[in-house]
C-alpha cells in the first residue's frame, strides 16, 4: 500500500507519509555521512509540533533478490506509535519515490523453531526433528512395535 511520495525538491528528497492515523505532512531524506558499512543511507525527518527537525527513521539500501532492482527499506518510529511503522521506498532520487508500506506477516505458528540438541548445545533449525524410521519402516531406537505407545 502506498503510503506517500518523496521527491527532489530544491536539491532536497521531500515529501509528505499519512494513514488513517499518522499524517507527515513534510518529511525529508537528510544523507547519512559515515563511512560505517552498516550505516544507514538517509534519516527520515520530519518537524515536530514545536517546528523543529527530528528524526522518526533510517533508510537502507537493499536489492530485491528476484529482479535485481534497489530499493530503500527501513522503518518509522516515535515514542508516540504504538510500533515501528515498516517502509520501503521504490523510484530513484531523480524521478522521486513511492512510500509503501505492508503488515509485517505474523509467524506462522508451524513453522521449524529453533530448537537445541543435546550434543554441544549448538542451536539448529528444523521441522519435526529426525525420522523414527528406518530404511526398511522398522522404528528405530524404541525396541518394540509401532503399536506401543511413544513418549514424547
Amino acid at each position: 500500500m502506498n503510503i506517500g511520495e518523496i521527491t527532489l525538491q530544491k536539491g532536497r528528497l521531500m515529501g509528505a507519509i499519512a494513514t488513517r492515523s499518522l499524517d507527515l505532512p513534510e518529511v525529508g531524506l537528510r544523507p547519512v555521512q559515515s563511512d560505517h558499512e552498516r550505516a544507514p543511507l538517509y534519516e527520515i525527518v520530519t518537524r515536530n509540533v514545536g517546528g523543529r527537525w527530528v528524526q522518526i527513521g533510517a533508510l537502507w539500501s537493499e536489492i530485491r533478490k528476484a529482479t535485481g532492482e534497489e530499493y530503500l527499506q527501513g522503518s518509522i518510529d516515535d515514542p508516540s506509535l504504538p510500533e515501528a511503522i515498516p517502509i520501503a521506498l521504490f523510484g530513484n532520487t531523480t524521478e522521486g519515490y513511492r512510500v509503501a508500506w505492508k503488515r509485517p506477516q505474523p509467524r506462522d505458528n508451524f513453522a521449524p523453531a529453533a530448537r537445541r540438541t543435546q550434543e554441544g548445545g549448538r542451536t539448529e533449525r528444523g521441522g519435526f526433528g529426525d525420522s523414527t524410521a528406518g530404511a526398511d519402516g522398522e522404528l528405530l531406537g524404541a525396541g518394540g512395535s509401532i503399536d506401543e505407545e511413544m513418549p514424547f
